[in-house]
């Protein structure tokens, strides 16, 4: 996830609480899906997980975005 982010990943993990949150959240909303996705979960369940984690991972950009840029 955000290849280009990498190193700043790397170096706010555990460093920063907001970050480790947000991660922490995609991270268990990852799981969810798979383990939704392997047992006969509804597809609308499935699919509000999905869009939970996307909202999540548009937070985090969006937060890598703004903290690399304050950091200029």
């Amino acid at each position: 996830m955000f290849h280009e982010y990498r190193d700043l990943m790397s170096e706010l993990k555990g460093k920063n609480a907001r970050f480790d949150s947000l991660m922490a959240k995609h991270d268990e909303l990852d799981h969810k899906v798979v383990n939704l996705q392997n047992s006969y979960a509804k597809d609308e369940e499935i699919h509000s997980v999905k869009q939970e984690k996307l909202k999540i991972k548009d937070e985090i950009y969006a937060f890598l975005k703004a903290y690399q840029e304050e950091d200029r």
